[in-house]
């Protein structure tokens, strides 16, 4: 830290005359000059290198929402995510203004389990407050962590939420597959779940085609919702299985990155039918991949309009082992679109996109999308419409499931009590699903969740001080019949078992099947 305050003293006082205008210079000077009086001024001794530090760190949030800087010690927690394996809650985030801010939910995790979602904030730990106190991404990640079975609780802010909410955590093993599941729709159209890009979703990804296509699969369906980016090579090496040779999959532009990713000769997929599934959580290399398939009209996108980030990210390794992620260009697609979205209004409102669509009705109502004229791009085969200014705008628009949003639905999923009740139900050995039912088809036809094991159901969640009146109960009924079962299959079928219950009654995943059936 000294070398580094006596570097930048040397420069700022060796300004000559012709270059004290030199913006650059200036500003060094002025560090330096800011540093060394709060240093002899300041009412207690400073700890320089944590002065530098957050220096840092402010400098890049003022960029934009995704330019950060990371500590030494933090460094190798924050790529586990996308590598490893580990015990915990099953989140990725970020501290941004001393409050933690939940990037997205590990696909299974705990987390993911009891509700917790991307645009989050944890507020709280068990009885310690962690928002606005100065608490380090290290400090955090050792309260978060823990060995499989111990539990946490979390309060969570919200964004439309009036009070904190309160979600109870069973920590355990986090798995970090990235390609979660992948069976078939029907007998010729393959579904196909990709949580994140990892540096292993194109290995898992060949494994997961191969299958599908001894099975007889001959169309897919590629689920992206919620999947907030990763590895940008991961995406584009998928999307290069759907296209014929030299065609742009996605260009970065920027002062000194400026790349165009080019498919190769001809991807093993090229002739089948393809429709992705994408929301408001869709992100960054998802983006880059449902935008390629859109541009080259190589596949229907369905669902609702994505996040919109475009902003290139690299890593820059300082002397001390600590990174700064700069952004250093944005991403287009094919046709010229540009990703991302606008972030003028600050990294709050940036965050809290997804919500401000909901009280626009955006999620809800496709009349309620507004895309300016100036912003319209012609597809590269068939010229069709599409739109840039900041995500990927589906062609077939689904709204959300509102349904979700019973308040007692959601206090049993953050309770634990729903994972709960269906492990109990899964392992019952006087009722032995696997044996009875034999394959998951059966279960998925002849097994029925009945009002009596609902009211076990109801009767569990009472006993944690969740309650309902019995008009909330009669809307919550159906979604739980329906999540119960999916849990139970997930805990005899794993991935498969849940999703294939899931998708039975997914609208967004019935629209695709649609369009690939009405397609030629």
């Amino acid at each position: 830290m000294r070398k580094i305050l006596v570097v930048l003293g040397m420069m700022a006082l060796s300004v000559t005359a012709s270059a004290k205008n030199d913006a650059s210079v200036v500003a060094l000077k002025k560090f330096f000059e800011a540093e060394q009086k709060v240093k002899s001024m300041y009412v207690d001794t400073i700890d320089e290198n944590k002065a530098v530090e957050n220096a840092l760190r402010g400098m890049l949030e003022g960029l934009d929402p995704h330019s950060v800087y990371i500590p030494r010690e933090e460094v190798q927690q924050m790529t586990e995510p996308l590598e490893g394996e580990f015990e915990g809650v099953g989140i990725t985030f970020t501290m941004q203004r001393d409050t933690l801010h939940v990037e997205n939910t590990i696909e299974g995790g705990p987390s993911e389990k009891v509700g917790i979602r991307a645009g989050d904030q944890i507020v709280k730990v068990n009885d310690t407050v962690i928002a606005g106190v100065k608490k380090t991404t290290h400090e955090v990640m050792k309260m978060l962590r823990g060995k499989k079975g111990t539990k946490v609780v979390v309060s969570v802010k919200r964004k439309g939420e009036k009070e904190d909410l309160t979600f109870h955590i069973t920590r355990d093993k986090v798995p970090l597959k990235s390609v979660t599941v992948g069976y078939l729709l029907d007998p010729t159209t393959g579904y196909v779940r990709i949580t994140r890009f990892s540096e292993t979703t194109k290995k898992e990804w060949n494994e997961v085609i191969k299958g599908l296509k001894k099975q007889g699969m001959k169309d897919i369906v590629i689920d992206l919702r919620g999947n907030g980016g990763g590895y940008l090579q991961m995406a584009t090496a998928i999307a290069d299985d759907f296209l014929d040779g030299k065609m742009d999959i996605v260009r970065t532009k920027g002062r000194v990155l400026n790349i165009v990713y080019h498919s190769s000769a001809g991807g093993s997929m090229k002739d089948a039918k393809v429709a992705v599934l994408v929301d408001e959580y869709t992100a960054s290399a998802s983006e880059i991949l449902s935008g390629a398939l859109q541009d080259w009209d190589r596949g229907v996108v369905v669902g609702r309009r994505t996040f919109g980030k475009g902003l290139v990210q690299q890593q820059i390794k300082l002397n001390d082992g600590s990174l700064m992620r700069v952004t250093v260009a944005r991403y287009y697609t094919p046709s010229g679109r540009c990703i991302q979205k606008p972030y003028e209004n600050g990294i709050e409102a940036y965050k809290s996109d997804a919500e401000e669509r909901m009280k626009h009705g955006e999620l809800t109502n496709a009349d309620s999308v507004k895309l300016a004229d100036s912003l319209q791009y012609k597809t590269m085969v068939k010229g069709r419409t599409v739109y840039g200014g900041g995500g990927i705008m589906p062609d077939v628009f689904v709204p959300a499931d509102t349904t979700l949003n019973s308040k007692y639905l959601s206090n049993v999923v953050a309770k634990g009590v729903l994972n709960t009740y269906s492990t109990i139900v899964a392992e019952d050995r006087e009722r032995n699903y696997a044996e009875r039912y034999g394959t998951l088809k059966r279960f998925e036809v002849e097994m029925e969740v009945d009002d009596n094991m609902l009211n076990g159901l109801r009767a569990e969640a009472a006993e944690e001080e969740v309650t309902c009146t019995d008009e909330e109960w009669e809307r919550a009924k159906e979604k739980s019949r329906m999540f119960l079962k999916a849990l139970i299959a997930r805990r005899i079928w794993g991935e498969e078992g849940y999703y294939t219950i899931v998708n039975d009654q997914d609208e967004t995943v019935k629209k695709a099947v649609e369009e690939l059936r009405g397609q030629k």
